[in-house]
């Protein structure tokens, strides 16, 4: 089979889903209101609180969303088949992840950017709140501890990426003080240099890369983990129009453009998927550990749904919407667009030789005992000039499928080492933006549970606070990228994330019954009960067939944690569903 088809496919459903269902959602279930003030303005504070253009902030919110979850996820569950991926993508988009970010976003716009923790908190019960406060910390910490490490993973010695990924930062700087200081809301004179200036940049990377400096530019992983740990905390202490929202505008630029190049590229090349649909892996491989169901649901995880995304969705962006009908846009369109980064991803690797595809993502002891044989990966590795086999987490793969896709376009056949460096740099970037916006908000959850006992803590714009609290979270997460690994960090954040989104997706149920909304419960509530059941499945198969029998007890007891908490907030909001029902009645027939 070839890829057009499926490409074809996808792009109709998110075109169709964004004319429809999210129209559906955004007049009847939360009835947009652009007569409302939204705390962008209410609570302008220049900080934290700024009105946003609505593009600036979608690139800004796509972004931050947009991390390793939708370019690696969908490559390591290629081990299944190219459709079981394809299919979940897009039927969990459209129906759960998009869902999920449309309507935490609007809650949060609607109470002031309050944080998930504290919507529960208001919405469920003290309690849940509690155990929600603790557990989305936790969470987030390993989210932004797995992504910061494919980071340090990708760029660990290659100067070409490290001094792109670099360069990005002073041009952020620039184009924050030029759209907000300099030459106020010229947003568009801003865009233009900052997207010449990351163009430069990528194409000065590989000459810097063969030159004399080119040592200035590489470091080991241990290295790279305390530059990135740096930058986060920066990116988290700065106002948010200083570096966070202008580096996530400029990088969104760049996802933007390779993703739309490379849909041009699958319409073009129309690669055939030499992995089959179904592989002979269903029921588990070298790769996913567990079978098709429920591994493929929490493997995949950003590229359908994404609990991490109710962070940034109760984190900066709802501090930042100029008007309410905006969510539309930014909460289920940005949504959509990283469900197709997700189906290019899947396509990229689908279009490997399945011997390549797999002695690229495992080790050669473990290749050499699937009975498999690479076809075109020396030739690759020879082309490319770099090594390809045993370089397991996905990126390597991924990035070999990109090249080989824009190789196969008139004229650049040529180009395939360039094409898969900057495929490299570019998941780099992809990736890093999440790790900047997912620690600014782990410091607004930090100092909202200090802030119970201490409330100076709770003020965003107290600098003390603001400080202690980023050094709290980036020594937690830096500690995790220093000792952990992606074999560690990756099936524990899958199950970790998918459940924070069914306490989100709770929450957004028991928010539409509590606002006499009941007859529209079930858009939030078939997600939460399907994605719910997968991913408690998912993580007792993972404790009681990995973690405690190969002595990861670590991982093993945090995942039980994480299990315990979603029962208990679950159950807590079903509490509140019927004691809500039982004193609103009529409410709930309107």
């Amino acid at each position: 089979m070839h890829a057009l088809p499926l490409i074809l496919g996808a792009l109709c459903v998110v075109a169709i889903a964004y004319r429809y269902y999210s129209a559906f959602i955004a007049a009847k279930v939360l009835a947009l209101d652009d007569a409302r003030v939204t705390p962008a303005h209410a609570m302008n504070d220049g900080h934290n609180y700024v009105p946003t253009n609505k593009w600036v902030l979608f690139g800004h919110h796509f972004a931050a969303i947009t991390g390793a979850g939708p370019l690696v996820g969908p490559v390591l569950a290629a081990q299944f088949g190219f459709l079981p991926g394809y299919l979940w993508i897009l039927v969990g988009v459209v129906l759960g992840g998009a869902v999920h970010d449309f309507v935490i976003l609007t809650a949060s716009m609607r109470m002031n950017g309050r944080s998930l923790a504290e919507i529960v908190r208001a919405e469920i019960g003290r309690g849940a709140g509690l155990v929600a406060s603790i557990v989305i910390l936790f969470i987030v910490t390993i989210a932004i501890g797995a992504m910061a490490k494919v980071v340090v993973t990708t760029l660990a010695e290659s100067a070409w990426g490290t001094f792109t990924i670099g360069t990005t930062i002073p041009i952020a700087f620039f184009m924050g003080l030029y759209m907000y200081r300099w030459r106020r809301g010229r947003i568009g004179e801003a865009s233009a240099i900052g997207v010449v200036l990351l163009l430069l940049a990528v194409y000065l990377g590989r000459d810097v890369a063969d030159s004399s400096i080119a040592s200035w530019f590489v470091f080991s992983e241990h290295q790279l983990t305390v530059i990135v740990a740096i930058y986060g905390f920066f990116a988290s202490v700065l106002p948010v129009w200083l570096l966070l929202c202008p580096r996530d505008y400029l990088s969104s630029y760049m996802k933007l453009g390779t993703i739309g190049l490379l849909i041009v590229g699958i319409m073009v090349v129309n690669p055939e998927l030499k992995i089959p649909a179904f592989s002979q892996f269903l029921g588990g491989g070298p790769i996913v550990p567990g079978s098709l169901y429920p591994f493929v649901f929490i493997t995949i995880a950003c590229g359908a749904i994404s609990g991490f995304h109710g962070l940034i969705g109760s984190g900066t962006t709802p501090k930042m919407i100029d008007r309410e009908s905006h969510a539309r846009m930014i909460g289920y369109g940005a949504m959509l667009l990283e469900a197709l980064v997700g189906i290019v991803a899947l396509i990229a690797a689908a279009s490997l030789d399945q011997g390549d595809y797999f002695a690229i993502n495992t080790t050669p002891e473990k290749f050499a005992t699937l009975g498999m044989h690479t076809s075109e990966l020396e030739h690759m590795a020879a082309a490319i000039g770099e090594r390809l086999a045993g370089r397991p987490g996905g990126a390597v793969s991924l990035a070999v499928g990109m090249s080989q896709i824009f190789a196969g376009l008139p004229g650049l056949d040529t180009l395939v080492s360039y094409w898969y460096h900057f495929a490299i740099m570019f998941e780099a970037l992809f990736i890093l933006t999440t790790v900047d916006s997912g620690t600014r908000v782990a410091r607004f959850l930090v100092q909202e549970l200090i802030g119970r006992s201490s409330p100076r803590f709770a003020k965003t714009d107290w600098i003390p606070g603001t400080i202690i609290a980023t050094t709290i979270v980036v020594s937690a997460w830096a500690y995790m990228v220093w000792t952990g690994s992606i074999a560690t960090l990756w099936p524990l954040l899958g199950i970790s994330n998918q459940m924070l989104a069914c306490m989100a997706l709770a929450t957004a149920t028991t928010l539409l019954i509590n606002n006499g909304k009941a007859r529209y419960a079930w858009v939030t509530l078939t997600p939460l009960l399907f994605v719910g059941t997968a991913t408690e499945i998912a993580a007792y198969q993972l404790v009681t067939r990995q973690f405690f029998p190969k002595g990861a007890y670590l991982l093993g007891t945090l995942a039980v944690i994480v299990m315990a908490a979603l029962l208990f907030v679950v159950v807590s909001a079903v509490r509140k569903w019927m004691q809500t029902l039982q004193k609103q009645p009529l409410a709930v027939q309107r």
